[in-house]
């Protein structure tokens, strides 16, 4: 009987202690909801080629290049409520079933009181105005786009054009109407996959497809060197400005941790659901948002001084939903291709 006992309050003991730790779990996943919330898009009954959104501060909007619609969806984070901007690419043929990236638009980017977005059917960048929601001008492109990105220090939008492997650099000029002056181009063989903008040191980072990160000087627009990242396919970047990190996306299924201030050094290699691709951080929580394609999961991360990345909650998503958006406040948001929409979480901290 004593053995007997003896063995039943242990294994109440550890049944209770496996209570308490998934009830410790539970608490953060209840907050945020183990489901996330589906948001059908415009347009997103067949489906529709999402990828590369992402939150304007300055209209304190998540934007969604809604692909073969050729329109921006801007969601509002307070309430979800959302607007469209048509005609980002007029001349995109939309076929039921079709959810291709390089149809319509699929990337866009805030700038000095304007949006610049990708219009693959034209193969050019549109000047968007978002207050009267209209296309002013568009500028053609060398190849086809993939990232849109704004340097405001030096008013100047980069595009890269993984066709050609590189990066095109235009000048934004606001007077006497909107325009784009095409300045130079930035050549990178094996890439360019993703673009990130360093303020403080200058620089644009950017993957090759496979095991190193590129570093660029944004005022000569030279490579000046590369990094390796242990990525076997590096994907999306993310900055922890605070801590002087660069995040790499691995789509095998990790993040890499490279140090700005040690030339790249690889501080940590963490695993995540498999098929990453955009990652997105919030300086304010230091929470890095990972989605996995191929997992079907999302994955918060807690990013800690050292670099490491400690796990906080994974939500179950779908497949295919590679591109993540967040407003740094703890609104997140997952694109859901197949759904034509995206997925909702709210990452109660």
């Amino acid at each position: 009987m004593f053995i007997s006992a003896h063995i039943c309050k242990s294994a109440v003991l550890a049944f209770t202690g496996m209570l308490l730790a998934a009830a410790s779990s539970f608490t953060y996943a209840s907050n945020a909801g183990p489901h996330p919330k589906a948001i059908p898009l415009p347009g997103g009954e067949h489906g529709l080629g999402l990828d590369d959104m992402g939150y304007l501060p300055a209209l304190h909007r998540i934007v969604v290049p809604a692909g073969q619609t050729g329109a921006l969806v801007l969601i509002d984070p307070d309430n979800n409520t959302m607007t469209s901007i048509p005609g980002i690419a007029p001349h995109v043929i939309a076929k039921p079933g079709r959810r291709h990236r390089d149809e319509g638009t699929s990337s866009d980017v805030y700038g000095d009181g304007y949006i610049f977005a990708s219009d693959h059917s034209d193969r050019a960048v549109a000047i968007v105005d978002p207050v009267h929601k209209r296309v002013l001008k568009r500028i053609p492109l060398a190849s086809g786009s993939d990232y849109v990105r704004y340097l405001a220090a030096r008013q100047e939008v980069w595009v890269t054009e993984p066709e050609a492997a590189q990066i095109q650099v235009f000048k934004f000029s606001a007077k006497p109407a909107p325009t784009l002056k095409p300045e130079t181009t930035i050549s990178v063989p094996g890439g360019p996959e993703a673009l990130l903008f360093d303020n403080a040191r200058h620089r644009a980072y950017s993957n090759l497809w496979k095991a190193k990160t590129v570093v660029m000087n944004t005022v000569t627009h030279k490579v000046v060197t590369d990094w390796p990242n242990d990525c076997r396919g590096g994907r999306g970047l993310a900055l922890d400005a605070a801590h002087s990190h660069l995040f790499v996306a691995c789509t095998e299924g990790a993040i890499s941790t490279l140090s700005l201030t040690a030339n790249g050094k690889v501080l940590a290699h963490t695993k995540a659901g498999a098929g990453i691709d955009i990652i997105s951080y919030s300086p304010a929580l230091h929470h890095l948002y990972v989605p996995g394609s191929r997992s079907a999961t999302l994955t918060i991360f807690h990013a800690l001084p050292s670099g490491a990345l400690k796990s906080l909650a994974t939500f179950p998503t779908a497949t295919r939903t590679h591109c993540v958006a967040d407003d740094n406040h703890g609104h997140v948001y997952v694109c859901n291709p197949h759904a034509g929409g995206v997925l909702f979480i709210d990452d109660k901290h």
